[in-house]
């Protein structure tokens, strides 16, 4: 995790059980769509992932010590949370190449977690950035690993291992009690003074996406009481994203969130929409640019992907009538060249068409796959 590129944070929320559709019907742009609705395309959503996943995982920036790299919250985090999803539409059977290699990268840096170093130590970066980096790492570990697991059906020793290192890491006392260290380079929404909370939910959801029954272990019941009530404890004072965050988390974790939380964060949600049908990451936080300039206050992919999906997942029907004006506006907004959804820097203007100025488009593309993929009347695998 880098300035501007965080540390993975959020890994493959899909574990689909793949079916294979035919080669006919992976060619079959916006699939499952009703013939009065828009189209979206399935096949340019994911060449634009897989080649920004890919991308990721050879850029220097990204480089760490024994042939490995981080995984950004950004780009590598949400590929990994969406590419399953695209599986289902694509009749494809396997992962892709860069999810294999994200994943591979994760558990060989798991096994040597002994040996390689912090993704920022202290002696270059200052202090505290060892702490908020191992915190950092090991619930994005733990995530990804999680995902890869989920969809084989059984817990690995790596996967065991990621989760050993992140409870240890877990603080005991004092504000954080219940969460972890997390890099804050005072970038939005993922590395700032706010996104312990945001790595909290990423734990909750690591645990309930783990295979062979994991949350129910008895050996972890004192770190997910532990962690609950941070969830709680930190829950209002809360942006709007990080609380979309706890909602997805809590479809996963039962008491990460109560039935009134999730009532009334579905409200707020709604409020936030725009005429349009979509929503504007700016609205989902008091963000201010540091480089002074104005938040894109129009809807964007990742707002409106993001919270979309939430919803979807948090059990509004896709026949409600402003959800599936959501839908509408994800479907109507893919940029047909590249097969991108697009949103900008929450914290300076940067030029779209670069690769720093993709970033939270990768995001977007991610959470609008999640939320287009998702069946019209039930939940996700997710």
């Amino acid at each position: 995790m880098r300035r501007h590129h965080v540390v993975v944070f959020a890994a493959a929320m899909c574990a689909p059980i793949v079916l294979a559709l035919g080669t006919l019907r992976a060619e079959i742009p916006g699939i499952g769509v009703a013939p009065d609705q828009p189209s979206w395309n399935p096949k340019a959503a994911a060449a634009y992932l897989d080649g920004r996943a890919a991308w990721w995982t050879t850029w220097p920036n990204a480089a760490r010590d024994h042939g490995t790299f981080c995984v950004s919250c950004h780009t590598g985090a949400p590929y990994m949370l969406a590419r399953p999803a695209l599986r289902r539409p694509l009749g494809e059977r396997d992962r892709s190449a860069p999810e294999v290699k994200i994943a591979e990268n994760v558990a060989k840096r798991v096994s040597m977690w002994r040996d390689v170093a912090p993704l920022y130590p202290d002696q270059t970066a200052g202090l505290p950035k060892t702490s908020e980096s191992r915190g950092t790492e090991s619930i994005i570990s733990a995530l990804v690993l999680s995902i890869r697991d989920a969809e084989a059906g059984r817990p690995s020793d790596e996967l065991r291992t990621a989760f050993a290192n992140m409870w240890a890491l877990q603080m005991k006392r004092q504000a954080l009690a219940g969460a972890w260290a997390w890099l804050n380079f005072h970038y939005e929404p993922w590395e700032s003074d706010d996104a312990p909370y945001f790595g909290a939910t990423l734990a909750a959801l690591a645990v309930g996406m783990a295979p062979g029954a994991y949350a129910d272990s008895a050996d972890i019941q004192e770190n997910l009481k532990l962690l609950r009530a941070y969830l709680q404890k930190e829950y209002d004072r809360q942006t709007l994203f990080n609380k979309t965050m706890a909602l997805l988390a809590s479809v996963r974790l039962p008491g990460v969130l109560d039935a009134a939380q999730r009532a009334a964060l579905v409200d707020a949600a709604f409020a936030k929409q725009q005429d349009d049908g979509g929503w504007s990451m700016a609205s989902l936080g008091a963000w201010k640019r540091i480089d002074g300039s104005a938040l894109d206050t129009r809807s964007d992919g990742y707002g409106t992907g993001v919270i979309a999906f939430a919803l979807q997942q948090g059990g509004v029907p896709a026949s409600n009538p402003k959800l599936a004006k959501a839908l509408d506006w994800l479907r109507r907004n893919q940029d047909p060249t590249t097969g991108q959804w697009s949103a900008s820097s929450l914290n300076k203007q940067r030029d779209p068409a670069s690769d720093v100025g993709k970033f939270m488009s990768d995001a977007a593309t991610a959470y609008a796959v999640l939320a287009l993929t998702q069946p019209a009347n039930s939940k996700s695998d997710f």
